[in-house]
């Protein structure tokens, strides 16, 4: 069954006739039916052929009949976010020809896609994408449901969350075994600001994870659920839970997850007007992160906004991390960053006018292109409180509609 396979690829790959390949052993309409799988053979033919083309052909069957179940150990250092197993084995996989006349070529392009997305290579991942949609007729049922669930992630690294949500919920459960892609609902939803559905999803994302022992992923999940109570009467319960997730990831000596629950878990503390310890955590969750990274521009932003609503730091100092900011978003070419600390050079240097002319004219409509709603709702509630303040009453009225109908 292998054999025939294994002699054409490499009859293929050295760029051989049949004939060339047969001369001396067997004639090439022998060659042809014993790659078609059409004919017995004698294993000594089999030897031959080997022989000419340099290969050890009990190599290559054990090297072809080990691929799915290194395909299902990549696929499950992915899920549970291992970076450097799934980094070992997707360089161990690049470099085997044999996934091409594999029974596994789809689901090896699935996951490589879903690995790209991991890695930020959203172009290169979407074109795989595109690639297998052509043949999904072909794909196996779990392989369409995981098609879908890499077209989700790639829907919620674009921001459409919309679009994320309405390919996710339309993979069947019973027919794909990995749930993970609650979690990834979860996270739509969130980005909607639909705190109710993203709970929902992230509870039946955390018992997958529980299920599987996948402590890393229940601690993202934990945290996701956290951030969607927004009932100020259990705050105290709720800093107790990210205090209870800091300790897991001390546990599980995952910094980079330390750094996202204490970014988020500042934020919590912000939303509550509560500046110095907003300012502490935001200033925890850098020390964590490279500091070239978007990630640690996203805290540093966080940062400087709180210190400056707790007057916890001078404007010169500000002015100076703002500036840090700028630098590092202009290098990276960050347009996101770029345009929130101008707005808060404008915010500190109190320009008030001319940063909400900012915020209306450059910033909102980028949010607005890209998605992001949480920055989208606060922009237009700053406009509207300026609106208001100023009596420039139709335009308030006009964001209070947006706002209403969000």
């Amino acid at each position: 069954m292998y054999e025939g396979k294994i002699i054409k690829f490499y009859r293929e790959k050295f760029q051989m006739t049949q004939e060339q390949l047969g001369k001396g052993i067997c004639s090439g309409t022998h060659i042809s039916k014993i790659e078609r799988l059409q004919t017995e053979y004698a294993p000594e033919i089999i030897t031959l052929l080997a022989e000419r083309l340099s290969i050890n052909i009990d190599s290559e069957i054990l090297k072809l009949k080990n691929i799915k179940k290194r395909l299902e150990q990549w696929q499950d250092v992915i899920i549970k976010e291992l970076f450097e197993e799934m980094d070992l084995i997707h360089n161990e996989l690049e470099q085997e020809d044999l996934i091409q006349i594999s029974n596994y070529i789809h689901l090896y392009q699935l996951l490589r896609a879903r690995y790209l997305l991991m890695h930020q290579a959203v172009d290169e991942s979407y074109q795989i994408i595109t690639d297998i949609q052509k043949n999904e007729q072909k794909l196996s049922s779990n392989e369409s449901s995981l098609l879908k669930h890499v077209l989700g992630i790639y829907y919620l690294a674009k921001h459409e969350n919309l679009k994320a949500i309405q390919v996710l919920k339309s993979i069947k459960e019973t027919e794909y075994n990995n749930k993970e892609y609650y979690y990834h609902l979860a996270a739509a939803y969130h980005s909607l600001e639909l705190p109710v559905m993203s709970y929902f999803y992230a509870e039946k994302a955390l018992q997958f994870f529980k299920e599987h022992n996948n402590y890393l992923r229940a601690i993202d999940t934990e945290m996701l659920m956290l951030i969607q109570i927004k009932d100020d009467e259990n705050f105290n319960e709720t800093i107790k839970g990210f205090e209870s997730l800091i300790q897991s990831c001390d546990l599980c000596s995952s910094p980079e997850r330390k750094a996202r629950v204490c970014h988020n878990l500042a934020y919590e503390y912000f939303r509550r007007k509560k500046y110095d310890l907003s300012s502490k955590y935001y200033l925890q969750s850098m020390t964590l992160k490279d500091s070239e990274s978007s990630k640690y521009l996203l805290s540093l932003e966080g940062y400087i906004r709180s210190s400056f609503y707790g007057n916890l730091l001078s404007q010169n100092e500000l002015l100076h991390l703002v500036k840090e900011g700028i630098e590092k978003a202009v290098h990276k070419n960050e347009i996101l960053y770029i345009h929130l600390f101008n707005l808060q050079i404008l915010l500190i240097e109190n320009k008030e006018h001319e940063y909400h002319q900012y915020l209306k004219i450059e910033a909102l409509p980028m949010f607005e292109q890209f998605g992001f709603m949480y920055l989208i709702q606060r922009s237009k509630r700053e406009l509207f409180n300026y609106y208001s303040k100023m009596n420039l009453n139709n335009e308030a009225l006009q964001l209070a509609q947006l706002l209403i109908n969000v």
